[in-house]
């Protein structure tokens, strides 16, 4: 596919509706009416979402959307496990040959599932992204490049719509130049907050970390499938100075208008919090992305627009 490739424009987010005492790693799922009151909030202004894996929670969510014929277009993820060690992984990337044998088979079967879900919500599935963060040098799931390729021209085979993997920006660098002639569009992850930008520098941080990877492949597609600004930090990371509810606003204001100008479709991290990700520490900040909180309350930046939520 070629720079013909075009997505309307539209406001996308990433979603997982993962609430307290629920998580993938337990398999505990939200349910059907609690994924219909998040999509209830989520389709009155937003036309993409973007989900992470083909377990039963996007099972769920594919559900939905076409029962309640809502307005709604997915790139849909199929999650990938480390296919190989990663000992330079600061929280732990290194496994058994057993374990690592067994998360190859699972990825395979994953992989079924995303050809099986694309294939039976044609209209609402807009594309795919084949893994999330698995060649990034810090990543605990590693997949090494050239088995990448081979995911990304398997899924490309047995599927119509446009086929993508979601990174870091920095792989697709140098480490991902390979897998750009097979994808259909390049997915990027930008996080000024977590490299210790301030508020002022971290829009044009952002286009600057587009643009490091734009003009190395002209013509190549591109859209932002994650940034975002986060609300809590204990310090891991993020400076607990450099992260509230309204520097969020401010950088998603400035980060929508970037969007609306420009044309780039950026998905915004993330619609909720999510307590399951992180250490036990309550002000992690994996848990603190969303733009409304675990209670579906509305944060800073969606206050105006969600107002009568707010209680």
């Amino acid at each position: 596919m070629t720079s013909a490739l075009h997505f309307p424009p539209g406001n996308a987010i990433c979603y997982s509706g993962y609430r307290r005492d629920q998580s993938p790693d337990s398999q505990t799922y939200p349910s059907l009416a609690e994924i219909r009151e998040d999509l209830a909030i989520l389709s009155r202004h937003w036309r993409y979402l973007r989900l992470y894996d083909c377990s039963l929670h996007a099972e769920r969510v594919l559900r939905v959307i076409q029962e309640d014929r809502l307005d709604l277009q997915v790139m849909l993820g199929a999650y990938l496990g480390a296919e190989v060690n990663n000992p330079g992984c600061p929280w732990g990337g290194t496994y058994s040959e057993d374990a690592l044998a067994a998360s190859s088979a699972a990825n395979e079967m994953e992989l079924v599932k995303l050809v099986i879900l694309a294939d039976m919500y044609p209209e609402i599935v807009f594309s795919v992204a084949v893994g999330n963060e698995a060649t990034v040098d810090w990543t605990d799931h590693l997949v090494p490049v050239a088995r990448m390729i081979e995911h990304v021209r398997w899924v490309k085979a047995r599927i119509r719509q446009p086929v993508t993997f979601c990174e870091n920006y920095v792989p697709w660098q140098h480490k991902l130049r390979e897998l750009v002639a097979e994808v259909d569009f390049i997915s990027i992850h930008t996080y000024p907050v977590w490299e210790y930008k301030h508020i002022h520098e971290a829009l044009e941080y952002t286009k600057d970390n587009v643009h490091s990877v734009a003009r190395l492949y002209p013509g190549k597609p591109i859209v932002i499938t994650e940034a975002g600004w986060a609300t809590h930090s204990n310090g891991r990371g993020i400076q607990p100075e450099n992260v509230s509810q309204h520097l969020q606003a401010i950088y998603y204001e400035d980060l929508m208008q970037w969007s609306r100008e420009s044309g780039m479709l950026v998905f915004v991290f993330e619609a909720f919090d999510e307590p399951w990700k992180g250490s036990p520490d309550p002000l992690e900040p994996e848990k603190h992305w969303g733009l409304f909180d675990v209670d579906r309350r509305p944060k800073q930046a969606m206050q105006q627009l969600f107002a009568q939520r707010v209680a």
